[in-house]
């Protein structure tokens, strides 16, 4: 398909999140199809805060394509609702929700202007099932960008722009999510793998093709959608 993206060579890219794992592939996969990719993960700026955002991308100038995969459990693990302090659930839906809505602010002004923008959303299978660590605030955020991802695409098509949604499957691909692999033991592995159609783990360059394939000029007429990409665990 590489061949078919040569038409985006020239454009701009954003990707959040990209300290390893799904995010460093996507900017990968983006930068061999000759889109000049920014990078940004924590260390970079502090995406739940609206002026670092507003900095980076400011000094970054126009970007065409915006993926959001900054996220995650911000170090958290599965604890009865009741037990939720304040600070633990805001955490979480900053670090996934307020994020992409604040990175999606400060790119559509740019795109709007030259009327043509790609936008893709990375939620998760926790997003439109259930988390499996069981973290609320979690489940929550990630619904909330399927949610964003509808909204938004609805407001922002008739200038040019698409807004699509990755919800992956699970994907060895982090620190956080191989200790969750982990922890899951021989049977438990067992039972996750057999639970997924095609009988394995994703890998971030699964993840990293499903937004090839959305910001691909062949996909203009594609927005709002939400693609499960999981080997078949959640099948509807």
């Amino acid at each position: 398909m590489a061949g078919h993206m040569s038409a985006d060579n020239g454009r701009a890219a954003v990707v959040t999140g990209t300290a390893h794992g799904i995010g460093a592939a996507i900017a990968a996969t983006l930068e061999a199809d000759g889109i000049r990719v920014h990078r940004v993960d924590k260390d970079t700026a502090d995406l739940t805060d609206s002026a670092a955002v507003n900095a980076f991308f400011a000094e970054v100038g126009d970007v065409d394509i915006l993926v959001n995969n900054a996220g995650g459990v911000a170090g958290q693990t599965h604890h009865p609702i009741e037990d939720i302090t304040d600070e633990a659930w805001s955490a979480v839906v900053a670090v996934n929700l307020t994020s992409t809505f604040l990175c999606t602010r400060a790119v559509a002004p740019g795109m709007k202007r030259r009327g043509w923008g790609r936008i893709v959303n990375i939620s998760s299978g926790a997003g439109r099932s259930v988390s499996l660590t069981g973290i609320q605030a979690y489940a929550s955020a990630k619904a909330g960008q399927i949610g964003f991802t509808r909204q938004m695409a609805h407001e922002l098509g008739r200038s040019g722009i698409t807004v699509n949604c990755i919800a992956p499957g699970f994907v060895l691909s982090n620190p956080t999510t191989q200790k969750q692999w982990e922890s899951y033991g021989e049977e438990g592995q067992a039972a996750l793998v057999g639970g997924i159609a095609v009988r394995r783990l994703g890998t971030p360059e699964d993840i990293a093709h499903g937004v090839r394939f959305f910001v691909a000029e062949e996909s203009s007429w594609i927005t709002g959608q939400t693609i499960s990409i999981d080997g078949g665990h959640a099948l509807f």
